[in-house]
Protein backbone atom coordinates (compact mmCIF):
# COMPACT_ATOMS: atom_id res chain seq x y z
CA UNK A 1 0.00 0.00 0.00
CA UNK A 2 1.01 3.63 -0.84
CA UNK A 3 -0.42 5.85 2.01
CA UNK A 4 1.29 9.64 1.78
CA UNK A 5 2.41 10.87 5.15
CA UNK A 6 1.35 14.14 4.22
CA UNK A 7 -0.84 15.68 1.03
CA UNK A 8 -3.97 13.25 2.10
CA UNK A 9 -7.23 13.49 1.93
CA UNK A 10 -9.15 13.91 5.45
CA UNK A 11 -12.41 14.47 6.25
CA UNK A 12 -13.24 15.40 9.78
CA UNK A 13 -16.91 14.59 11.07
CA UNK A 14 -17.77 17.52 13.93
CA UNK A 15 -15.29 19.94 12.89
CA UNK A 16 -16.63 23.05 13.37
CA UNK A 17 -15.70 23.88 16.57
CA UNK A 18 -13.65 22.14 20.13
CA UNK A 19 -11.57 19.29 19.07
CA UNK A 20 -12.51 19.07 15.73
CA UNK A 21 -10.74 22.50 14.64
CA UNK A 22 -7.97 21.23 16.60
CA UNK A 23 -8.16 17.54 14.47
CA UNK A 24 -8.60 19.88 11.37
CA UNK A 25 -5.47 22.38 12.39
CA UNK A 26 -3.33 19.55 13.03
CA UNK A 27 -3.81 17.77 9.62
CA UNK A 28 -3.70 21.12 7.79
CA UNK A 29 -0.34 21.47 9.37
CA UNK A 30 0.82 18.56 8.60
CA UNK A 31 0.32 19.44 4.79
CA UNK A 32 -3.07 17.20 4.09
CA UNK A 33 -6.18 18.60 2.26
CA UNK A 34 -9.09 18.78 5.06
CA UNK A 35 -12.62 18.64 4.49
CA UNK A 36 -14.50 20.54 7.66
CA UNK A 37 -17.83 18.67 8.41
CA UNK A 38 -20.31 20.79 10.47
CA UNK A 39 -23.94 19.65 11.86
CA UNK A 40 -25.19 23.13 11.95
CA UNK A 41 -22.58 25.68 13.06
CA UNK A 42 -22.15 26.90 9.75
CA UNK A 43 -20.30 29.95 11.14
CA UNK A 44 -17.95 28.50 13.72
CA UNK A 45 -16.93 25.92 10.57
CA UNK A 46 -16.22 28.32 8.36
CA UNK A 47 -13.91 29.84 11.23
CA UNK A 48 -12.35 26.26 11.87
CA UNK A 49 -11.96 26.21 7.72
CA UNK A 50 -10.32 29.91 7.90
CA UNK A 51 -7.67 28.85 10.12
CA UNK A 52 -6.60 26.31 8.40
CA UNK A 53 -2.93 26.16 7.72
CA UNK A 54 -2.28 25.86 3.48
CA UNK A 55 -5.13 25.52 0.67
CA UNK A 56 -7.31 22.75 -0.62
CA UNK A 57 -9.24 22.48 2.42
CA UNK A 58 -13.59 22.56 1.95
CA UNK A 59 -16.46 22.79 4.00
CA UNK A 60 -18.81 20.24 4.13
CA UNK A 61 -22.42 20.75 6.10
CA UNK A 62 -24.96 18.00 6.57
CA UNK A 63 -26.77 15.91 9.10
CA UNK A 64 -24.91 11.93 10.13
CA UNK A 65 -27.63 10.87 11.95
CA UNK A 66 -29.41 10.38 8.63
CA UNK A 67 -27.46 7.38 6.74
CA UNK A 68 -28.49 9.57 3.20
CA UNK A 69 -27.43 12.65 4.78
CA UNK A 70 -23.87 10.82 6.06
CA UNK A 71 -23.67 9.35 2.31
CA UNK A 72 -24.18 13.01 1.09
CA UNK A 73 -21.35 14.70 3.22
CA UNK A 74 -19.07 11.43 2.27
CA UNK A 75 -19.72 12.22 -1.28
CA UNK A 76 -19.21 16.00 -1.41
CA UNK A 77 -16.09 15.68 0.53
CA UNK A 78 -14.33 12.87 -1.87
CA UNK A 79 -15.27 14.84 -4.88
CA UNK A 80 -13.84 17.64 -3.46
CA UNK A 81 -10.91 16.44 -2.30
CA UNK A 82 -10.54 13.89 -5.16
CA UNK A 83 -10.73 10.99 -2.71
CA UNK A 84 -10.54 9.75 0.90
CA UNK A 85 -6.82 8.77 2.69
CA UNK A 86 -8.52 9.26 6.51
CA UNK A 87 -11.52 9.62 7.61
CA UNK A 88 -11.53 10.87 11.91
CA UNK A 89 -14.78 9.76 13.10
CA UNK A 90 -15.26 13.11 16.45
CA UNK A 91 -19.26 13.91 15.66
CA UNK A 92 -21.14 13.42 18.96
CA UNK A 93 -23.80 14.49 21.31
CA UNK A 94 -23.34 14.09 24.64
CA UNK A 95 -26.74 15.33 26.62
CA UNK A 96 -27.22 14.77 30.48
CA UNK A 97 -29.88 11.99 31.42
CA UNK A 98 -29.66 10.94 34.60
CA UNK A 99 -32.18 7.82 34.90
CA UNK A 100 -33.69 8.90 38.51
CA UNK A 101 -34.89 12.53 36.81
CA UNK A 102 -35.50 11.74 33.17
CA UNK A 103 -38.71 10.89 32.48
CA UNK A 104 -39.32 7.43 29.87
CA UNK A 105 -40.08 9.30 26.96
CA UNK A 106 -36.79 12.02 27.27
CA UNK A 107 -34.64 9.05 28.44
CA UNK A 108 -36.20 7.12 24.64
CA UNK A 109 -35.34 9.94 22.85
CA UNK A 110 -31.92 10.87 24.19
CA UNK A 111 -30.49 6.82 23.65
CA UNK A 112 -32.17 6.97 19.74
CA UNK A 113 -30.42 10.53 19.46
CA UNK A 114 -26.93 9.47 21.02
CA UNK A 115 -27.21 5.93 19.06
CA UNK A 116 -28.06 7.90 15.63
CA UNK A 117 -25.46 10.52 15.83
CA UNK A 118 -22.10 8.63 18.35
CA UNK A 119 -22.43 4.61 16.84
CA UNK A 120 -24.81 5.02 13.80
CA UNK A 121 -22.50 8.11 11.90
CA UNK A 122 -19.53 6.78 12.95
CA UNK A 123 -20.22 2.83 11.25
CA UNK A 124 -22.48 4.90 7.78
CA UNK A 125 -19.62 7.32 7.68
CA UNK A 126 -16.68 4.32 8.24
CA UNK A 127 -18.24 1.86 5.69
CA UNK A 128 -18.61 5.16 2.53
CA UNK A 129 -14.87 6.07 3.63
CA UNK A 130 -13.75 2.54 3.41
CA UNK A 131 -15.26 1.46 0.37
CA UNK A 132 -13.45 4.68 -1.34
CA UNK A 133 -9.92 4.00 -0.10
CA UNK A 134 -10.58 0.40 -1.16
CA UNK A 135 -11.66 1.16 -4.90
CA UNK A 136 -8.56 3.95 -4.33
CA UNK A 137 -6.07 0.41 -3.45
CA UNK A 138 -3.62 2.58 -1.55
CA UNK A 139 -4.84 1.98 1.99
CA UNK A 140 -6.16 4.27 4.10
CA UNK A 141 -7.11 5.19 8.11
CA UNK A 142 -9.96 5.40 10.20
CA UNK A 143 -9.24 6.85 13.32
CA UNK A 144 -12.54 6.70 15.72
CA UNK A 145 -12.94 9.24 18.99
CA UNK A 146 -14.10 7.51 21.67
CA UNK A 147 -14.18 8.14 25.58
CA UNK A 148 -12.81 7.26 28.80
CA UNK A 149 -16.57 7.53 29.90
CA UNK A 150 -16.74 4.22 27.91
CA UNK A 151 -14.71 2.14 30.82
CA UNK A 152 -15.38 4.07 33.79
CA UNK A 153 -19.00 4.49 33.15
CA UNK A 154 -21.49 7.44 32.90
CA UNK A 155 -23.53 8.39 35.56
CA UNK A 156 -25.51 10.96 34.21
CA UNK A 157 -24.56 10.43 30.58
CA UNK A 158 -25.36 6.62 30.27
CA UNK A 159 -26.23 6.74 26.06
CA UNK A 160 -22.69 8.73 25.73
CA UNK A 161 -21.03 5.99 27.59
CA UNK A 162 -22.37 2.89 26.03
CA UNK A 163 -22.14 4.48 22.42
CA UNK A 164 -18.55 5.41 23.00
CA UNK A 165 -17.87 1.54 23.76
CA UNK A 166 -19.88 0.62 20.66
CA UNK A 167 -17.70 2.80 18.68
CA UNK A 168 -14.31 1.17 20.46
CA UNK A 169 -15.94 -2.71 19.46
CA UNK A 170 -16.72 -1.40 15.87
CA UNK A 171 -13.37 -0.29 15.51
CA UNK A 172 -11.49 -2.86 16.50
CA UNK A 173 -13.94 -5.10 14.29
CA UNK A 174 -12.78 -2.73 11.55
CA UNK A 175 -9.37 -3.35 12.31
CA UNK A 176 -9.56 -6.96 11.60
CA UNK A 177 -11.64 -6.77 8.10
CA UNK A 178 -9.78 -3.60 6.77
CA UNK A 179 -6.48 -4.63 7.37
CA UNK A 180 -6.04 -7.08 4.20
CA UNK A 181 -6.49 -3.85 1.90
CA UNK A 182 -4.02 -1.47 4.23
CA UNK A 183 -6.53 0.39 6.39
CA UNK A 184 -5.68 0.51 9.67
CA UNK A 185 -8.52 1.37 12.54
CA UNK A 186 -7.98 2.59 15.81
CA UNK A 187 -9.58 5.28 18.40
CA UNK A 188 -8.46 7.24 20.94
CA UNK A 189 -10.66 7.41 24.55
CA UNK A 190 -9.74 10.93 26.08
CA UNK A 191 -10.24 11.43 29.38
CA UNK A 192 -11.78 15.02 30.36
CA UNK A 193 -9.99 18.09 28.33
CA UNK A 194 -10.34 21.75 27.76
CA UNK A 195 -12.40 23.17 25.15
CA UNK A 196 -14.63 26.38 24.42
CA UNK A 197 -17.83 24.04 25.38
CA UNK A 198 -16.39 23.16 28.82
CA UNK A 199 -14.64 25.74 29.59
CA UNK A 200 -17.56 26.60 32.24
CA UNK A 201 -16.67 24.02 34.33
CA UNK A 202 -13.01 24.52 34.72
CA UNK A 203 -13.77 27.01 37.63
CA UNK A 204 -14.44 26.94 41.17
CA UNK A 205 -14.34 23.50 43.02
CA UNK A 206 -15.81 21.56 39.80
CA UNK A 207 -12.96 22.85 38.24
CA UNK A 208 -10.62 21.86 41.35
CA UNK A 209 -12.04 18.26 41.23
CA UNK A 210 -11.57 17.49 37.76
CA UNK A 211 -8.10 18.81 37.82
CA UNK A 212 -7.78 16.40 40.64
CA UNK A 213 -8.93 13.46 38.58
CA UNK A 214 -5.62 12.98 37.17
CA UNK A 215 -1.86 12.80 39.03
CA UNK A 216 -0.77 15.40 36.59
CA UNK A 217 -2.93 18.15 38.30
CA UNK A 218 -4.83 19.66 35.43
CA UNK A 219 -7.19 18.95 32.40
CA UNK A 220 -6.30 17.44 28.83
CA UNK A 221 -6.55 19.76 25.77
CA UNK A 222 -7.67 19.52 22.54
CA UNK A 223 -4.32 19.40 21.11
CA UNK A 224 -2.81 17.03 23.05
CA UNK A 225 -5.87 14.88 21.36
CA UNK A 226 -4.92 15.99 18.17
CA UNK A 227 -1.35 14.96 18.07
CA UNK A 228 -2.52 11.66 18.76
CA UNK A 229 -5.18 11.37 16.58
CA UNK A 230 -2.60 12.25 13.69
CA UNK A 231 -0.21 9.63 14.57
CA UNK A 232 -2.42 7.16 14.64
CA UNK A 233 -3.26 8.50 10.83
CA UNK A 234 -0.04 8.61 10.22
CA UNK A 235 1.70 5.44 7.91
CA UNK A 236 3.54 4.47 10.55
CA UNK A 237 1.49 3.63 12.61
CA UNK A 238 -0.07 0.68 10.92
CA UNK A 239 0.58 -1.65 13.44
CA UNK A 240 -1.76 0.05 16.29
CA UNK A 241 -4.26 -0.94 14.48
CA UNK A 242 -7.68 -2.32 16.56
CA UNK A 243 -5.79 -0.37 19.66
CA UNK A 244 -7.58 1.66 22.01
CA UNK A 245 -5.58 4.50 23.23
CA UNK A 246 -6.03 5.65 26.62
CA UNK A 247 -5.44 9.83 26.41
CA UNK A 248 -6.80 10.62 30.12
CA UNK A 249 -3.59 11.22 31.98
CA UNK A 250 -3.49 8.38 33.97
CA UNK A 251 -6.86 9.63 35.52
CA UNK A 252 -8.12 6.48 34.76
CA UNK A 253 -5.97 2.85 34.73
CA UNK A 254 -7.27 -0.48 32.59
CA UNK A 255 -5.30 -3.15 31.42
Amino acid sequence: MNLPATGRRVLISGASRGLGRALAQAFAANGDRVAVHYGSREDEARATLASLAGDGHVLVGGDLSDPAGAADVAGRAAAALGGLDVLVNNAAVNLPHPLADTSYEDWAALWQQHVSVNLLATANLSHLAARRMIDQGTGGRIVNVGSRGAFRGEPDHPAYGATKAAVHALGQSLAVSLAPYGIAVASVAPGFFATERVAHRLSGDEGAAIRAQSPFGRAGTAEEIAAAVLWLASPVAEWASGTVLDLNGASHLRT
